[in-house]
């Protein structure tokens, strides 16, 4: 049957029409989608999806939050945190990403003290917190500490040549005292000669490196202070003296001289007395803690058999170290976290640290020391938020082929399949022309 141009015309209209109502519906699809978009998340073990945790703590959150990662520009960095956010702002919508080249905003980088990794500085409701290395994790930990509203108040003692939260001189805290600050953490410093009492509103007394000892009094108020259950922070430098006997009360030793290590060469530092520690023991402190610290100049400690505290290893050195004194050669312990129950509710934290200068103004941009002080402090005050997020693996992520296997793969995309193709598509083309 002949079909005339008026058939002809009309079945053209026809399948334009089609064409047309079938990619309007697609459009309007596509469309809706956009307004309230659904994600199917088929990993195994859900490993793109949110845990329950951080969703926990997103909805907690009433304000925006403002990210802003400062990172030079590694397309496949800058996608890899782009993706995580994503998975934040599909819980809630209200997180602002902006990526800025720390080389674009020189005065600006040095000002946040931005080392040649980055950083991300996340905001809310004025407060910040500082992400060296970012995961799920450490997002939501970050988010969980700007939620903090409570004013928490610690002591460092003063009078006997400590390091102080107040100086500005390079061996000084004040930097750190600005940091903790913007954490609703105020630090006061205390001397007992004047004020003969540790203040009622104090969580935690810090002793950071004092030159003399203390006196007599001065000792008897520690001494009560620890025995009623109080929080202590000792920076224990090699150069420092030990206050009152505080050694034998905690059962642990500081080594004489300082920790050398050779290890820290690799790392680009020809000084062997500062220690690189690039991973830690398991313990509340240091966990998800993924960036290294630095230790300008430490003592190792030692702990005795007997002590009336439970004591865990902090910080070690590696096995390359050793102290330039008594040779004693490593792994040495550089901080250890001591606990003991005082009664059923009450349990006492005590951190010490063979390096104060860690934590000084001179050293504490570099690497995580900021971070593993923050730690440090956080747990001593018995804010325990730091959350472990669950790892999600999928069962088996690894495809083991043989050679062989390999060379018949390769073999049959590149030649057989290009093959069977063109001659499927000769074999159609001859049989139309034969009809």
């Amino acid at each position: 049957m002949k079909i005339s141009r008026h058939i002809h015309r009309q079945l053209r209209i026809k399948n334009l029409l089609h064409t047309t109502l079938w990619l309007s519906v697609l459009f309007g699809l596509a469309w809706l989608s956009t307004l309230r978009p659904v994600h199917f998340d088929i990993t195994a073990g859900s490993r793109n999806t949110l845990s329950s945790v951080s969703q926990n703590v997103l909805n907690s959150l009433t304000d925006k939050i403002v990210v802003t990662a400062y990172i030079k520009k590694d397309p496949a960095l800058r996608s890899q945190i782009k993706q995580l956010i994503d998975r934040f702002k599909l819980h809630k919508p209200d997180i602002e990403l902006t990526f800025i080249d720390p080389d674009s905003t020189p005065e600006k980088t040095r000002q946040l003290e931005i080392g040649a990794s980055g950083a991300i500085i996340v905001k809310y409701q004025e407060r910040t917190e500082r992400i060296n290395f970012l995961e799920e994790s450490t997002f939501t930990n970050a988010l969980q500490q700007l939620t903090g509203a409570n004013v928490r108040w610690i002591s460092f003692l003063t009078g006997h040549g400590e390091q102080s939260p107040e100086g500005r001189a390079n061996f000084d805290l004040s930097r750190f005292g600005e940091e903790l600050a913007q954490r609703n953490i105020k630090a006061q410093t205390l001397n007992l000669a004047e004020i003969p009492a540790i203040p009622d509103n104090s969580d935690l007394l810090v002793i950071a490196g004092p030159r003399v000892d203390l006196l007599p009094g001065e000792i008897g108020i520690l001494h009560d202070y620890l025995e009623q259950g109080g929080h202590l922070l000792w920076l224990a430098d090699p150069d420092s003296l030990i206050p009152g006997g505080l050694d034998d009360y905690l059962g642990i030793d500081r080594l004489p001289g300082t920790i050398a290590d050779m290890s820290a060469g690799l790392y680009g530092i020809n000084d062997p007395s500062f220690v690189i520690v690039p991973k830690y023991p398991s313990h509340p402190v240091t966990q998800n803690l993924q960036t290294m610290t630095l230790f300008p100049a430490a003592a190792a400690l030692q702990s005795r058999e007997k002590s009336p505290f439970d004591i865990e290893v902090l910080i070690k050195s590696s096995d390359e170290s050793w102290t330039d004194s008594e040779e004693h050669k490593g792994p040495l312990s550089l901080a250890y976290a001591l606990t003991r129950q005082i009664n059923e509710t009450t349990e006492q934290r005590i951190i010490l640290v063979g390096d104060g200068d860690f934590l000084a103004n001179a050293y504490l941009g570099n690497v995580g020391n900021l971070e593993l002080g923050l730690r440090m402090i956080n747990w001593l005050l018995r804010d325990d938020r730091y959350v472990a997020i669950p790892v999600k693996s999928a069962p088996d992520r690894h495809l083991q082929l043989t050679p062989l296997s390999v060379t018949l793969m390769g073999f049959g995309f590149l030649l057989i399949i290009p093959l069977v193709l063109l001659i499927t598509g000769w074999l159609i083309w001859y049989r139309r022309k034969r009809r």
